[in-house]
């Protein structure tokens, strides 16, 4: 019954994570999927169709979500902040592609990844296309601090993801290591979208730092939501491959806090299995040492974020833009709780 439950939970945050909490911008993420099909048209039309089918299997438009709301929240929402969102989006996009030539992946969003479709090479050129065109839009702000600021975002983006490829299989990677990688790779867009949707109305550098720091806690938090997923989802639930970090040797937060609560004996025999770089059955770490309890520890932690995160709202005034914000740490809050054994 518990298994059951806990499925229930988790098939209804997915479903609800297509809509929910993003009601209030229908209207604006409607135009961002219209915006991304112009800028798919300003490629080479010998690349168009391939920019057109990844950006119509990337996701939930989180980073556009959040820039909007951001943007509402300390004034309005322009077509500025129009621009910064599809920026980061299409960064975002070509991290995708590039996470699943990675972590060889064959489904996102229930639909064939790129590498699936046409192979690794012509995904990894894909994917530097994407990156070279968000770069090049954001040039064409007025403030340079906005195109520097998403470089910078980008620039972690590619060093956390190399730093989690060089840490691959290595046992010696601690919670620093695993929280500097995961604040660079996911969290940093997510705060360059917070960050910068405040920045483009002209807020106060104090209100700028806070809400950057939003986007950082919400981004770790999910990214830890993301790892436990990873390990109790259900693929057909998920709609993506699963179970890829575990088999590619990535030590999320749940494997670290597992390492950390086993016996030498037990550790021994957790590194044999975690280096033998075959597919693992996590059954097989469960027997061995306290698996839920190291799930439901990340859970915990992954809690404790958005809790900050909510801190971080105070800075802004109360209209509907920031209760919409208050109601993604809600929904984030659900999805971890949803995670539990």
């Amino acid at each position: 019954m518990k298994d059951v439950a806990r499925a229930q939970i988790l098939a209804e945050n997915e479903s609800e994570d297509r809509d929910f909490p993003f009601g209030l911008l229908q209207a604006e993420l409607e135009q961002v999927e219209s915006d991304i099909r112009e800028q798919a048209r300003r490629f080479d039309p010998a690349v168009e169709p391939y920019v057109a089918y990844i950006c119509n299997t990337s996701g939930k438009r989180i980073r556009p979500a959040l820039t909007f709301l951001a943007g509402g929240a300390t004034g309005a929402v322009t077509e500025f902040h129009h621009k910064l969102a599809i920026t980061l989006e299409l960064i975002h996009i070509a991290t995708l592609v590039h996470d699943d030539i990675i972590d060889g992946a064959d489904i996102r969003r229930q639909a064939p990844t790129a590498n699936a479709k046409w192979g690794n090479a012509l995904s990894v050129l894909l994917g530097d296309c994407l990156f070279a065109h968000a770069l090049m839009l954001s040039t064409e702000f007025d403030d340079s601090a906005i195109g520097r600021k998403v470089a910078i975002a980008a620039n972690e983006v590619a060093t956390g993801e190399i730093i989690q490829t060089q840490r691959r299989f290595d046992l010696q990677l601690t919670r620093e290591d695993y929280f500097d990688i995961i604040r660079k790779k996911t969290a940093a867009l997510f705060a360059a979208a917070t960050e910068l949707g405040a920045r483009l109305n002209g807020e106060s550098e104090d209100v700028q730092a806070a809400m950057k720091e939003f986007g950082l806690n919400i981004g770790t938090a999910y990214q830890i939501y993301d790892d436990c997923i990873d390990l109790v989802g259900e693929e057909e639930e998920i709609g993506k491959t699963l179970r890829t970090d575990l088999n590619k040797g990535k030590l999320t937060l749940p494997i670290l806090n597992l390492l950390s609560r086993a016996t030498e004996r037990q550790r021994e025999k957790l590194n044999r299995l975690l280096i033998q770089k075959e597919p693992i059955d996590v059954s097989a770490l469960a027997s061995i040492a306290d698996y839920d309890g190291s799930i439901e520890s990340a859970i915990d932690t992954g809690q404790d974020l958005v809790e900050k995160a909510r801190e971080n709202l105070l800075v802004l005034p109360g209209n509907e833009y920031s209760a919409a914000l208050g109601s993604i740490t809600n929904f984030l809050f659900d999805l971890l709780e949803g995670c539990r054994q």
